[in-house]
């Protein structure tokens, strides 16, 4: 009988980092499962940071400021939002590999998040990991309507008065693509993400107090 094979290497938060700045990102079959599984689409999916789409209604939302919006606050939460089972998504990628290095990458100041909370319950947030000028999306949820809309409305903002050139977005839905999202080549997206590691984004250039209208004109590329 012939040995097993043998198990692959743990991945660290190095070699994701590695992974990510030559156009990988992992994903897991579900939240049980052992191993990671590394994606290179042919199409990959960014958000252009000048053309978010905001809608009159989402627009209204940050005007009235009916979320207070956080940054880098609580990671554990905002990972286990995005990782809850939901109706149409009852299953996730996120495993604890996933959740282990992504929290050792927070702790080390490359992933951050952007949160929405109403009367102290986090009802939205999203995640991802900055490298120079590139910020990789993760995943996004909410609780209450528009919560996550918002934080990705903050989140381009964000990265465009950081001097961010690429938000990737990896795969193209219906919904994202109503927020603007497109997709690019395998070759362009490699274009576009050697372009922005060669910057050097600051993620917390942007005062948390900047008022709702000056971040819709940054998120619509004004």
């Amino acid at each position: 009988m012939s040995p097993p094979p043998p198990k692959p290497e743990p991945i660290t938060p190095r070699i994701l980092l590695r992974a990510y700045a030559a156009g990988l990102f992992p994903m897991a079959e579900d939240a049980e499962a052992e191993y990671l599984h590394w994606f290179d689409p042919r199409e990959r999916g960014i958000f252009p940071l000048d053309r978010l789409i905001v809608s009159r209604s989402l627009a209204k939302t940050i005007r009235a400021r009916k979320f207070d919006i956080g940054v880098d606050t609580n990671f554990d939460a905002v990972l286990a939002g995005c990782a809850a089972s939901r109706p149409g998504r009852e299953k996730t990628w996120i495993n604890g590999t996933i959740a282990v290095l992504f929290r050792e990458l927070f702790d080390l100041g490359f992933v951050h998040t952007v949160e929405a909370w109403r009367d102290g319950e986090l009802v939205g947030g999203l995640y991802g990991l900055a490298l120079g000028g590139a910020f990789f999306g993760e995943s996004m949820f909410h609780r209450v309507a528009d919560a996550s809309k918002v934080c990705l409305t903050y989140l381009v903002a964000r990265l465009r008065f950081g001097g961010f050139s690429l938000l990737d977005a990896q795969f193209v839905t219906p919904h994202l693509e109503s927020l603007g999202a497109v997709e690019i080549t395998r070759a362009e997206y490699r274009r576009r993400l050697d372009a922005a590691l060669a910057i050097e984004g600051d993620f917390h250039a942007l005062d948390a107090r900047t008022a709702p209208e000056a971040i819709l004109d940054l998120a619509r590329g004004r």
